[in-house]
Order: structure tokens, then sequence, then C-alpha cells
């Protein structure tokens, strides 16, 4: 197994986020039809895809293309008693196969930065109904002029992370009106993700002692978990909540 895939097995979520932020996304979207169509990408083992489902009496099509993720996600699904309304589709981000105009909303939490934020939003658009929403999540710099470490580290690791307005102005740029953005609170990061993923670079330590490579990956992601201990009033993960704007 891909060490990464081993380091992420079985956790929670794949990176900051609860569901009381799901929730509090969701009710911003105050005139959703009363079944709404939700397109969920990245949805990694889907607990947000899971709490939508419980949320609304639509439907969700959760993509990904890590098919154990897909997998954890169809068997929460059975085991909360809404698989009914969960479609999993191995799908990538890049290959959207879908028609123009199918989806009342667009969620993604944690996985929009693999297309790149603004693109990420490009490209969502045209699948949007008219007025149809956006809710993502996105690493941003909450505070101007970070500390060294960080900064390095985040240049290093995602150079496209921008500050809370320079997102707005992508969100604006790409061609919808801001319903609102908040910040994820510091337990996100830590119950459903940093947590359990410390303790499982314990155990993988040990594992893959004398393979050098595998042990670089897992200080890396040790440095990760570290560095927002120190630095969390920096940068954090923003939901951004928007709506499809007329052309």
């Amino acid at each position: 197994m891909d060490i990464f895939f081993e380091l992420h097995q079985d956790l929670p979520r794949e990176g900051p986020g609860d569901n009381p932020s799901t929730r509090k996304a969701l009710s911003l979207l105050t005139d959703l039809p009363p079944q709404p169509l939700i397109l969920d990408i990245g949805c990694g083992p889907g607990m947000q895809t899971i709490e939508l489902a419980r949320c609304t009496k639509g439907k969700i099509i959760a993509i990904d293309t890590h098919q154990p993720f897909l997998e954890k996600l169809k068997q929460r699904a059975q085991a909360e008693g809404v698989s009914d309304k969960i479609t999993a589709v191995n799908m990538s981000m890049f290959a959207l196969d879908f028609e123009a105009k199918s989806f009342d909303a667009i969620w993604s939490e944690g996985a929009i930065y693999i297309m790149g934020f603004e693109h990420g939003l490009r490209t969502c658009r045209p699948l949007l109904k008219p007025k149809g929403y956006v809710a993502v999540t996105e690493l941003t710099w909450l505070r101007p002029n970070p500390p060294a470490e960080a900064d390095n580290f985040w240049k290093e690791n995602y150079p496209g992370m921008q500050s809370v307005q320079g997102n707005l102005d992508s969100v604006r740029a790409a061609g919808y009106r801001e319903i609102a953005h908040f910040v994820l609170p510091t337990s996100s990061w830590w119950e459903p993700y940093y947590t359990p993923q410390a303790a499982r670079i314990a155990m993988l330590r040990d594992k893959y002692r004398d393979d050098d490579e595998a042990i670089q990956l897992l200080n890396e992601s040790q440095k990760e978990i570290d560095l927002y201990r120190q630095y969390s009033d920096w940068y954090g993960y923003v939901f951004y909540v928007m709506q499809k704007a007329k052309a």
C-alpha cells in the first residue's frame, strides 16, 4: 500500500472539518429546493457527505479517485441509513462528466485546492443551475506577515494559499457573489484529523524504520502537525459559501 494512503487509512476525515461547520454552511444555502441535487467533490471517506445526506431530503453525488475512500463512504452511508441518498463515483475533479446546469449546490471540504481555488470555482460554475451554490473549505492565511517558518512551509507545500480577501476576490472573479465565510474552529483540526494522524505516524515509524523515503514522508506529516500547534493563529481553514451570479 502507498504509505500516504496507509497514513490516512480509516482517519475520520481527510482534512480539518467537523459536522457543526458543515451544518452551518448548509444553513446558509437559504433557497435550496426541497430535494436538492448536490455534488461533493473530493469526498474522501465522506463524513461531510453523510452529514449532507442527514440534513437534506435531496441526493448527493460524491466523487473521489481513491476507491477505498468510496468504499468506506458506502459502508458509512449504509450504517447511517442514508445510502439511498448517496451515489459514490470514482471520478477525477479534473474530468467532471456532468451536464451543464445539473446541480443545485456543489460542495468540497479540503479538496478544491487540488484544482487551485479560483480555477476550481470556475470549473464548478457551468455545472450549477441558475442561483446554484458552492460551499468549500480552503486553507487560508488569517493574518498578514506570518512567521518565516510557517510562511516557508506553506510556500513549499501550497504556494497558491491566499488571504481571506484574496480568496474573496477570487470568488467574485470566478462569477459568484459571496454569501458568507467563517473560520473553522481549531478543534476541527485536532479531533478528526491531526490527533489520530499523529498516533498513526508513531505506529508507522516502527514499521518503516529502515525505509528512508517513508520516514521522510512521516517527518513531513509530523512537521505539519507541529507547525499548526505553534502557528494556528496565523492560518486555518475557512468555509466560503457563495452563489452563482448572473453572467
